[in-house]
């Protein structure tokens, strides 16, 4: 249980020190993009998301047992952004630099299941 808990409040953390900052960065990330945000409702709505899930990782830290199922949701979310990260580069729809900063996902992904197979068996 204590793997679980500093896997799930590690992620927590991680992603809220990645994801805080781009609330207020939109200009910045408009600008290296080489255009405005044509739709910011896409690029706020998914750091709002992205930003909820991290405190959903905060809370499985603080007791694993009861939330065994949503950490392979957890896990299935980081394979799929990594997933569809790499899809876009090799399609050249994405900067490979950008699909990099995906990949710590992969290994977050990957802790994700070891905790949920770790805490098999605990009572919740």
């Amino acid at each position: 249980m204590r793997f679980a808990r500093w896997v799930f409040t590690g992620a927590g953390l991680f992603g809220l020190l990645m994801i805080t900052p781009l609330f207020f960065l939109e200009g910045r990330m408009a600008a290296l993009s080489g255009a405005p945000l044509s739709n910011p409702e896409h690029y706020y709505g998914f750091l709002a998301v992205t930003f909820a899930w991290q405190l959903v990782y905060l809370v499985i830290g603080r007791n694993p047992a009861p939330y065994r199922p949503i950490m392979l949701l957890g896990a299935l979310g980081k394979t799929m952004f990594v997933g569809l990260s790499a899809w876009l580069t090799f399609s050249g729809r994405l900067d490979p630099q950008v699909a990099l900063l995906a990949s710590p996902d992969l290994l977050l992904a990957a802790l994700f299941v070891v905790a949920w197979w770790r805490t098999r068996g605990q009572p919740s």
